[in-house]
């Protein structure tokens, strides 16, 4: 085991470790309305200024209100299968990016795991 050194320590003491297997998700209203058939964990996202990482998960038949990108928006498939508005089929290990301004929403047919990051460029 390595010893600690002043520098180090003080990053740990900052550091947030969100334990995502065990935390549970809140109810999805990223787009509007509740919608009961997705859940919703904010891992670093601040909803005042709209950027930062999140957890979507969707139930198998859930589909997203179409919605315009006001940021950037990254997302990596982590289980299940996504399919967007355009019929694009996307699963496990797919990274789709969408500029700001793009509009678009999404369904499943199996369920899905995701997790997404907003930002702006200007702000990196």
């Amino acid at each position: 085991m390595t010893e600690a050194t002043a520098d180090t320590a003080s990053a740990n003491a900052r550091r947030r470790i969100v334990r995502t297997a065990t935390t549970p998700f809140d109810v999805y209203d990223f787009d509007g309305p509740v919608q009961e058939d997705m859940s919703l964990l904010m891992l670093s996202h601040d909803r005042e200024s709209g950027q930062g990482a999140y957890m979507i998960r969707m139930e198998p038949g859930a589909e997203t209100i179409r919605h315009v990108h006001r940021r950037r928006e990254e997302y990596l498939i982590l289980e299940g299968d996504l399919v967007e508005s355009d019929g694009t089929e996307l699963g496990p290990g797919d990274y789709v990016i969408y500029p700001p301004g793009s509009e678009h929403n999404s369904r499943t047919v199996n369920g899905c795991l995701l997790i997404g990051i907003d930002y702006s460029f200007s702000d990196r």
